[in-house]
């Protein structure tokens, strides 16, 4: 029988990059990763690279049955120069440590946009919604708009194996969340992608596109969108001592520009201090304070300072590769 295999890759867009992919057939495929070659696109049509040497090649890196079309699978891939070297725009590679020891649990907040009114849906044409208040978690088709859509795209996610713990309707109307968990952060990196292309996929039958950028209607009063970063090593999870949380926090602090610089273009427009979020020029951490730059969770405290911490300031659009490898460094010098 013969197989479809999605190979998906992130392109050399800026300041944000995009998913592309294509599909190529293979006879008597058992679904393993071993069995998916390399393969070779035109990198010169992705912006990564010139015409006159215009091959890049993708490395496939995870596998998942893809529950949307027949005989299929989704094949996530690195790019990688012609030579075998990564990518410069391959954001998995700059993750040097990938045990299991770090377990990473990203909430990837969107707002779907319809195509024709460039608006969220329950945007009226020329004009705006009832002030957010009623949309968070919300039911009824009054509050909640798009949701066919985000059942099918929930429904794939966990047929296709990706560990998606669950999804709301948040702030804004029009605006949805979904959650990954992993162990590892590669991994947790390749489950949100392909989620986010299974998304993306999903939104074609619909009408929706699906924008990710962290502040989409402006200066209005309106919630932006980001990715939290959820995190803890076996430390964190095991020690139950409050001065290690402490001594993260405060590393993290000393080292902004490190975080700021891989968490997503136009953070600035997100990240004013109003809407549950800290200003961009100030560092600050606190147990359960949505408002801190890092939040600690209750429950980390109540379980004897046992468990992750909560990074609040990565926006929606961030690359969930870069922010978990800075994430892991600067976690591991604050215990060094």
């Amino acid at each position: 029988m013969k197989a479809k295999l999605e190979y998906i890759w992130l392109d050399g867009s800026a300041p944000t990059q995009g998913l592309r992919s294509k599909t190529q057939i293979r006879d008597n495929f058992g679904g393993t990763l071993e069995e998916c070659p390399m393969w070779s696109f035109d990198g010169s049509s992705t912006a990564q690279a010139e015409g006159n040497s215009s091959d890049c090649l993708l490395k496939p890196v995870a596998i998942f049955p893809d529950p949307d079309r027949q005989n299929a699978y989704l094949v996530m891939t690195e790019v990688l120069n012609a030579d075998g070297t990564p990518h410069a725009t391959n954001g998995r590679a700059t993750i040097d440590d990938d045990d299991d020891d770090f377990w990473f649990g990203f909430e990837q907040e969107y707002f779907l946009w319809d195509v024709d009114t460039q608006l969220p849906p329950g945007f009226p044409a020329g004009g705006f919604p009832a002030p957010q208040g009623p949309y968070y978690c919300s039911v009824g088709a009054a509050n909640a708009f798009g949701r066919d859509c985000i059942e099918e795209h929930f429904d794939l996610c966990l047929e296709a194996g990706i560990n998606v713990e669950g999804i709301n309707a948040e702030v804004a109307a029009g605006q949805w969340e979904f959650q990954v968990f992993a162990k590892g952060a590669k991994r947790a990196g390749d489950e949100t992608w392909v989620a986010r292309y299974l998304l993306e996929r999903t939104g074609e039958k619909y009408g929706y596109g699906i924008n990710y950028h962290p502040k989409p209607l402006g200066e209005l009063d309106w919630n932006g969108s980001g990715m939290h970063a959820n995190f803890s090593n076996g430390v964190m999870r095991e020690n139950g001592d409050e001065s290690i949380f402490t001594k993260i926090c405060e590393n993290f602090g000393r080292n902004i520009e490190r975080h700021m610089s891989v968490y997503g273009a136009d953070n600035d427009q997100r990240l004013t201090g109003k809407h549950e979020t800290q200003s961009i020029d100030e560092f600050s951490y606190g147990v359960s304070d949505r408002g801190a730059s890092i939040r600690v969770p209750i429950g980390t405290v109540e379980d004897g300072w046992k468990g992750r911490l909560e990074d609040r300031r990565t926006a929606s659009n961030a690359d969930p590769y870069k922010v978990a490898a800075a994430i892991i460094k600067t976690s591991k010098e604050a215990l060094a």
